[in-house]
């Protein structure tokens, strides 16, 4: 059982980029989809006894691509591994969900980065 606490640790403290990462390995060598992924590694965090009043799962919404359209595309297109048209896709009809289910640290991140980008991004 400590070794799953263990685990459950390494899981949630994946940075961005580890966790596209994961969800890449997870795609290719396992045939498990990135949403499939997100809900999987969601599950067992949701399920904590300490942690059931806050929060655990989060959505990142892009309200509107801001002034660099192209670079929020391709920051995008990056972090959720869609095709170009695809994240143009999501980019354009903003308001939309860029990921959906994941961690705060995660939320946190993606939000900072498309920010960066000058995108405007919400955490619901």
């Amino acid at each position: 059982m400590a070794d799953l606490k263990d685990f459950a640790e390494q899981l949630v403290n994946l940075t961005v980029k580890e966790v596209n990462e994961l969800a890449t390995i997870l795609k290719d060598e396992y045939g498990i989809e990135p949403a499939a992924a997100a809900v999987a590694m969601a599950g067992p965090a949701a399920g904590g006894g300490d942690a059931a009043e806050e929060q655990t799962e989060f959505d990142v919404i892009l309200k509107a691509a801001g002034g660099s359209k192209l670079a929020v595309v391709k920051l995008v297109k990056e972090l959720t591994g869609l095709g170009l048209k695809e994240a143009k896709g999501l980019v354009d009809d903003a308001p939309s969900a860029i990921k959906e289910g994941v961690s705060k640290d995660e939320a946190e991140g993606l939000k900072t980065s498309l920010e960066e980008a000058g995108a405007e991004v919400e955490l619901k």
